[in-house]
């Protein structure tokens, strides 16, 4: 059967225990209701939400329908949702648990039972296993009982709190008129964002017209994730037509946000999910309390471990997943992981929030603006700062979960002591105790670093590279960047080689 992997159950939609299927999703709901009878959480509300993939309306109605027979008051969202809303509405409404039915940016064959505890986080073990075996324990069939979908005032709310994040963490100044090219990747958050960004005081959205409703075959792209190559072609486009500020890509859920920026000789590129990363940090941490904690993962860049003290922060490090990011420690104010999750406001949702993160780094580059400034510039400036941090992942796509273990059990039974020409430290992750032990292998060179690792959610080996150039003069950043594409090129040659 399928297992609790991230934050629930994903799987391919076949009948079977392992597929997603009506019956899955009621022995899984009715399994979760126990679960939460033995905590004394019986009767407590429980939020339902679905994106617009293939069954998610009807897995949302059998989930709602299975815990109101169960004695649980449930807000059932109205429409496709993106993700982001219930975990905001599990806060909100003070849910002891929330569903949201999305396979992300997976295939369209995919789909999947996202779960939210109480304060609206992902759960963590042992929580996951405790709800397997109560799922392992029901017996057909499962009571339902009807219910009537709630309306979208607590989606207003949403939307109105992201409106409100350039005053509450941008804090004050000019700011200047701003274009945006933005695409949904035929999921749920085309019309929400462009709300949320005229909310905000930026109107003027230009969206992919093939992308913007959702479509659960996603008939333009081969997988819809903006991390993919070609996905954000068409996004590119648009905004070069239209001489856009900047382009943003939301994947179909719209928990992810991957943004795009000019360059000098007219070209886009899509930045890399640290460089928004700390770009949104560094925007956060100016107006946020002193020894503010902003976080992210053991595979992504160390630049923001740098960042963060030198602007009177705190950095913490987590294992990869937004359910350990968002209990990162006291005084959350951002986190980010670099496969493009960032979560701006922690206050309000404890997990990556594609929609927040747009609207948030659309202001930053309408401060800039105002300076004459640009996303660009701010990046040149941290590699004077700390260095040119450049990285780059390698997705390479298997046949099974169990080949990608396997070249990892290779590799840790035979470590190698250096990796392009330069000598690197080995440490595994499974040998770590407590909350930072995972299946991850870390190489670390003085000036490089390589982490491989088999996804949790996909047949797929990961590996997640970094080099770090030295730069003394602004002069020297395009001798820089030659000398880190090189090594990069070097690095993702070893990669794959496994």
């Amino acid at each position: 059967m399928l297992r609790f992997g991230t934050a629930g159950l994903r799987g391919p939609l076949r009948d079977g225990a392992d597929g997603i299927n009506i019956t899955t999703v009621t022995r899984a709901s009715a399994g979760f209701a126990d679960w939460l009878r033995e905590r004394c959480l019986g009767g407590g509300a429980v939020v339902v939400g679905h994106d617009a993939r293939h069954g998610s309306a009807e897995f949302a109605v059998a989930t709602a329908e299975v815990f109101t027979a169960a004695g649980f008051p449930v807000t059932l969202l109205p429409y496709p949702m993106p993700t982001p809303v219930v975990a905001y509405a599990v806060r909100e409404l003070g849910a002891v648990a929330g569903v949201q039915i999305t396979a992300s940016h997976n295939p369209a064959t995919d789909n999947g039972y996202k779960v939210y505890l109480e304060g609206g986080a992902q759960l963590i073990a042992p929580a996951d296993a405790e709800i397997e075996r109560c799922i392992e324990a029901v017996t057909e069939p499962v009571a339902r009982a009807p219910l009537r979908p709630a309306g979208d005032a607590v989606v207003r709310r949403y939307l109105d709190r992201v409106a409100e994040l350039p005053a509450l963490i941008g804090g004050s100044g000019a700011r200047a008129e701003v274009r945006i090219a933005l695409t949904a990747l035929h999921g749920v958050g085309g019309q929400p964002a462009v709300d949320a960004f005229t909310a905000a005081g930026y109107p003027d959205v230009h969206v992919v017209g093939e992308q913007f409703e959702p479509h659960p075959d996603f008939p333009t792209v081969a997988f819809p994730n903006p991390e993919e190559p070609g996905a954000t072609d068409l996004l590119l486009a648009l905004a070069a037509r239209t001489g856009a500020d900047l382009a943003i890509a939301l994947d179909p859920d719209a928990d992810r946000c991957a943004v795009g920026i000019p360059q000098p000789d007219g070209s886009w590129r899509m930045l890399r999910g640290d460089e928004t990363g700390v770009l949104l940090a560094d925007c956060v941490l100016r107006t946020a309390p002193a020894g503010a904690l902003v976080a992210t993962t053991l595979v992504s860049s160390r630049l923001l471990a740098e960042l963060a003290p030198a602007r009177g922060g705190r950095y913490a490090e987590t294992l990869t997943g937004f359910k350990w990011l968002a209990r990162a420690g006291d005084g959350l104010v951002y986190a980010y992981e670099e496969a493009i999750g960032h979560c701006v406001d922690p206050a309000a949702v404890r997990d990556k929030d594609g929609i927040s993160a747009a609207v948030l780094v659309t202001d930053l580059v309408a401060r800039l603006k105002a300076k004459g400034r640009t996303l660009a510039d701010e990046l040149d400036d941290y590699a004077l700062e700390f260095g040119l941090h450049t990285g780059d992942q390698v997705s390479l796509r298997l046949t099974s979960a169990r080949e990608a273990a396997a070249i990892v059990e290779r590799l840790r039974a035979d470590p190698p002591k250096q990796i392009a020409g330069e000598p690197v430290e080995y440490t595994d992750q499974l040998q770590e105790r407590g909350r930072m032990r995972t299946d991850a292998l870390i190489f670390t060179g003085s000036t490089s670093r390589v982490v491989v690792r088999p996804s949790g959610t996909e047949p797929k080996l990961k590996c997640y590279l970094e080099v770090v150039e030295p730069v003394g003069a602004r002069a020297d950043l395009p001798a820089a960047r030659t000398a880190a594409r090189e090594r990069l090129a070097a690095l993702r040659d070893f990669c794959r080689a496994l």
